[in-house]
């Protein structure tokens, strides 16, 4: 393998077939493109943030073992270009490849903060954690230009609803000051997401992530502000990171995590090739055990959509992944719990706020 040959800077190396397109489609861009990352190739390798109009920003998640009921995305596509990220097959109802585009077509929702009050103040909108991140990160680069979660974040704080953060990124201690507001009265909880303790895996994995050190940095300052924080190893893939369960856990404990959570690697739809195509160019050595592997873990097959068993998957190394990481939950955290979210500040804020009429 040729390194030259590889795109610096990205997670896929190529960009597959739209699965809703059977004939060759080109989308034209109809929105103000610009270059985020100077340096880069303007021709080959830039990151075009494109604006996007949805009409409704919560999302009822439907799935019963993703652990959340609402989500809310400020962003679509993400420029971190974690190359396992489950997210890149959604890129594909917008008309892009959940390739390289995924990772450098980023639609931006500027609306979010407004489409958030709209939703928040509603009578009929009972109170329920609502997750940010349950798709793309939202503090991924983009976040630095539009500052969109900052904003969203104003909102939960104003109507004292709560709010989950799913993250990479060190750019959340910029919004100290608000996610302290918030934990203040139990209205946040955060997860870091830490995949390993090596920089080389961490950049060829998820290139364009904070660094291991400021992630762990991250969950000690957070902690140190009263915030509550999970880190989440996830995902393990095996003969990659697999061997890191117990250190990881420790050290995350060492920087005041109150809880780890996992799932094992599942490479649906678009994934399979996409990752399949980036092992072989930045792992040729263990490309076809790391497959196996995977494959071992959800019935012979790289992809897995049966809830129960996609997110912790089956068979021996998947028992042997899940045990280690119950014996690391045990070892390091101990009588530790994430707190469970206020949802009655939010009721109590719109009551007072109907007195006043």
């Amino acid at each position: 393998m040729d390194p030259k040959s590889v795109i610096k800077g990205r997670g896929a190396q190529l960009n597959v077939p739209n699965r809703f397109f059977e004939l060759s489609h080109d989308t034209r861009d109809d929105f103000l493109e610009f270059c985020h990352k100077e340096g880069e190739k303007a021709d080959t390798n830039k990151t075009r943030y494109l604006e996007v109009f949805p009409k409704s920003i919560i999302n009822k998640v439907k799935s019963p073992d993703v652990g959340m009921m609402y989500s809310m995305n400020a962003y679509q596509g993400c420029e971190h270009g974690c190359i396992y990220c489950y997210a890149r097959n959604t890129h594909e109802y917008w008309g892009y490849s959940a390739g390289l585009d995924f990772e450098r077509r980023i639609l931006v929702k500027k609306e979010a903060p407004k489409l958030l009050e709209d939703t928040l103040k509603k009578s009929s909108w009972k109170a329920q954690t609502i997750v940010m991140s349950g798709n793309t990160d939202c503090y991924q680069p983009a976040e630095q230009t539009y500052k969109i979660t900052r904003q969203c974040l104003e909102v939960f704080l104003k109507y004292r609803h709560p709010v989950g953060i799913i993250t990479k990124n060190a750019l959340i201690l910029r919004d100290l000051d608000i996610v302290k507001a918030l934990a203040k009265e139990g209205l946040i909880g955060v997860n870091i997401s830490i995949t390993s303790l090596s920089e080389k895996t961490r950049r060829i994995l998820e290139p364009r992530t904070a660094s291991i050190k400021r992630r762990l940095e991250t969950v000690k300052t957070l902690t140190e502000n009263g915030v509550p924080v999970n880190v989440m190893i996830a995902p393990i893939i095996p003969a990659i990171n697999s061997h890191e369960i117990l250190p990881l856990a420790k050290a995350a404990a060492d920087y005041g995590a109150l809880s780890i959570g996992h799932t094992v690697v599942r490479l649906n739809g678009a994934i399979g090739e996409i990752f399949t195509d980036w092992i072989k160019k930045t792992m040729p050595d263990r490309a076809d055990k790391v497959l196996h592997q995977i494959e071992n873990c959800h019935g012979g097959s790289l992809n897995d959509s049966r809830y129960g068993t996609r997110m912790r998957g089956e068979g021996k190394i998947a028992e042997q992944i899940n045990t280690l990481v119950r014996l690391a939950k045990l070892k390091y955290f101990k009588n530790k719990t994430m707190p469970k979210l206020n949802t009655h500040l939010h009721e109590q804020y719109k009551h007072g706020q109907l007195k006043l009429f």
